[in-house]
């Protein structure tokens, strides 16, 4: 008779080699490296990913090398050129994650011009995932990053001016969309004076088959201070699980916290979904969630899974993202939409 100690083991190790035989199973990737990133800033940062991930580099080094396009440009809502709080401060929120599950984040963080590199030395030297406010920044200048003037750029400045004329916060749907789905890389503002977007997440898989994602943000135009989203924030912003999948969120982000919306369309890739199916499902329970409300807010999520597979699904019409896997295929996708 078989002991039962042996049997129990057995019955172990069966689990585990049917676990493992079936995940093997899965195809080999039909496109990597890829890299895809939110709205049609993401143009630009997917060029500089490429450059990373072309010449055989760590999908980490090119999610932080191309998001820095967007912290960099003025032009955008993205870094220290965006619209500031209430109170005339522009505090800036990132986090990125690589194939290890090492994660670093920083938010409410001032005068630092590319939070994405903070929120990395946060992971790679300290024992912290997060650091915020004015340690973020104390810690970020130990580490030999500048501290910028602490001046409004001046489309931010106009912006601000007019805004107080009768400081109303009112989020408005789908200005991170500009006039129509167009090849433009440079974010531009509207009539209305708002920029078409305020955050860029970016996920990516390296030619070895490795995930990293990144995401960094503003925040809100005109936001409470001291207010804080979902873009810094592992698991609702922003998550990777190397055996799976990657996904990043843009949007209303006290709703994709609510849900911890990131990891939730990871795991829907876990349970089988293919990324575009995955990242609808999770905006169908942020709909349900808010009911009639739903109407008043955008969230949209984009995702990769290890097939190198790729989608996106949003509540409303207006949001794009941009799809980069070979030196001439780098594209805005208009994403699918509920409402």
């Amino acid at each position: 008779m078989l002991h039962r100690r042996r049997f129990l083991q057995l019955g172990s190790l069966g689990l585990s080699a049917f676990s493992f035989s079936s995940f093997r199973s899965m195809p080999t990737a039909s496109r990597k490296p890829i890299v895809i990133s939110t709205w049609d800033a993401g143009i630009e940062a997917n060029k500089a990913a490429w450059k990373v991930l072309r010449n055989g580099g760590r999908a980490l080094d090119a999610v932080e090398q191309g998001v820095m396009v967007t912290e960099s440009s003025l032009n955008c809502c993205v870094g220290l050129g965006a619209n500031p709080d209430r109170d005339g401060h522009v505090t800036l929120d990132a986090c990125i994650m690589d194939e290890h599950a090492n994660c670093g984040s920083v938010a409410f963080l001032e005068r630092i011009k590319h939070p994405i590199s903070v929120a990395r030395r946060v992971m790679e030297k300290t024992p912290h995932v997060m650091l915020v406010g004015e340690g973020a920044q104390q810690f970020a200048v130990a580490e030999g990053f500048p501290l910028e003037l602490d001046k409004l750029s001046d489309d931010a400045k106009k912006s601000y001016e007019n805004w107080l004329k009768k400081s109303e916060y009112k989020p408005v749907i789908n200005i991170e969309n500009s006039k129509k789905s167009t090849a433009a890389v440079v974010p531009t503002r509207l009539e209305n004076g708002d920029w078409n977007h305020d955050t860029i997440g970016m996920v990516a898989m390296d030619a070895q088959g490795n995930l990293s994602g990144s995401c960094t943000t503003s925040g809100m135009a005109f936001k409470m201070r001291g207010r804080l989203g979902d873009s810094p924030i592992i698991g609702a912003g922003l998550y990777v699980d190397n055996e799976v999948g990657a996904a990043t969120a843009t949007g209303q982000g006290e709703d994709v916290i609510r849900i911890c919306g990131t990891h939730l369309v990871v795991e829907l890739m876990r349970q089988g979904l293919s990324p575009e199916n995955a990242c609808k499902k999770a905006v169908e329970r942020i709909i349900r969630i808010k009911g009639a409300k739903a109407k008043e807010i955008q969230v949209g999520f984009i995702a990769i899974n290890k097939r190198g597979e790729y989608g996106g699904y949003c509540i409303q019409k207006g949001f794009n993202f941009a799809v980069c896997y070979a030196d001439d295929k780098n594209f805005l996708v208009d994403g699918k939409y509920i409402l």
